[in-house]
């Protein structure tokens, strides 16, 4: 079938359906990741965009229900150059283009990709639908243009978990309902006991963050965006974890006036959203970036070792580091691309935050000593 993207500005690019045919609107970005589409399209922070993969070929592996991040696809529509017809792999149980019909993702194929990632890169993340139902320019161009911007958003509550749960390592299933991959550590209901509990924020969680809090050692119980700290803190946490999740921080102040309650009463561990959440609760401010971190090939430097870690991104907003109190928090690390702050560590309180997503699901696992670091700051807490 036939589909068109209409971009805000009036660009248009025509080429092949695929996926459902509908029409799906939302903000434009590009993702330089290789690999790891079915992990981007059921990322929540993907709610309310339209992804641009700039790797040439996609679907080409399949899809399978071990790499969900969550219970279905988020994307609002997929923009590739080829997309297979077929799967070549052991793994895959369902080809590409199945598994988007059978979500309502629309995909858009055989476009040039290069012209439309160097287009939102010159004029910076646009609003756009693709249809495969309407044909008409114009038409599209003005839907695009009343789609309601990220700036200002919440989405977090829209995306997040409506009840709390216990993540159990131990069982067959998930909430993504997709057998658990574990390491072996599979604890009894007598050694659970006495495991560090974790509490973790649902703003759009990723499975391979609660996977990794499991291999720990921590018994996660997950609860919605909305839940209070006095709510938080009669669960007896640890630890209390902030998870990544989509739309604008500002908004979210339910959250940040939480956070401000947990500072010296419980450590905290935040990711990307999480992260925003809390440079906004220490006072920071943050702003939009003009097209976003979108990959799996960033490199972000640690500044108390000098390595460089190689990270997945996927965020749209940044904290601005003038906008941090330099006596009371550090500033750990930074992109070194555009210099974005992408990690801060409370001086005197148990509270440390990264921008980039160390779990990876796609991407590399260069930062997976992030989890180790809150288990250990929970330890010597408690302690």
């Amino acid at each position: 079938m036939q589909s068109i993207l209409a971009l805000e500005d009036g660009r248009i690019f025509r080429g092949h359906g695929y996926g459902h045919p509908s029409e799906g609107q939302g903000e434009v970005v590009f993702n330089t990741s290789l690999t790891g589409y079915q992990e981007i399209a059921t990322d929540p922070s993907y709610a309310g965009q339209i992804v641009v993969l700039t790797n040439p070929q996609i679907g080409n592996y399949g899809t399978n229900r071990a790499d969900n991040e969550s219970a279905r696809p988020y994307i609002e529509g997929l923009i590739v150059r080829e997309f297979s017809p077929i799967s070549s792999n052991w793994r895959s149980e369902q080809v590409t283009d199945e598994y988007m019909e059978r979500y309502a993702v629309p995909v858009l194929a055989e476009i040039d990709t290069r012209a439309l990632v160097r287009h939102l890169r010159t004029f910076g993340v646009m609003r756009g639908v693709i249809s495969t139902c309407e044909s008409n320019e114009g038409t599209l161009v003005q839907r695009a243009k009343g789609i309601r911007k990220m700036d200002g958003t919440d989405l977090a509550r829209v995306v997040s978990t409506k009840t709390v749960y216990q993540f159990d390592s131990s069982d067959s299933r998930n909430q993504t309902g997709a057998p658990l991959l574990t390491d072996g550590f599979l604890p009894g209901e007598e050694a659970r006991r006495h495991l560090l509990h974790v509490v973790a924020y649902d703003f759009g969680i990723k499975h391979n963050i609660l996977r990794m809090l499991t291999r720990e050692g921590c018994r996660v119980t997950v609860v919605p965006a909305e839940t209070s700290a006095e709510d938080v803190l009669e669960l007896k946490p640890d630890g209390v974890f902030l998870s990544n999740g989509p739309g604008d921080p500002e908004p979210v102040d339910y959250a940040v006036r939480a956070i401000r309650k947990f500072l010296g009463r419980v450590p905290v561990f935040g990711i990307c959203l999480g992260h925003q959440l809390t440079g906004l609760a220490l006072g920071g401010k943050t702003y939009k970036l003009k097209f976003g971190h979108h990959g799996g090939n960033h490199p972000v430097r640690n500044n108390a070792t000098g390595k460089v870690e190689i990270t997945a991104h996927n965020h749209n907003f940044a904290v601005d580091p003038e906008s941090i109190n330099a006596n009371e928090v550090e500033l750990t690390h930074v992109d070194l691309n555009d210099q974005t702050l992408e990690g801060l560590r409370h001086k005197t309180l148990p509270l440390f935050s990264v921008q980039y997503h160390p779990e990876a699901a796609p991407g590399p696992h260069d930062s997976h000593y992030l989890f180790y670091d809150f288990r250990r700051m929970m330890e010597e807490w408690k302690g």
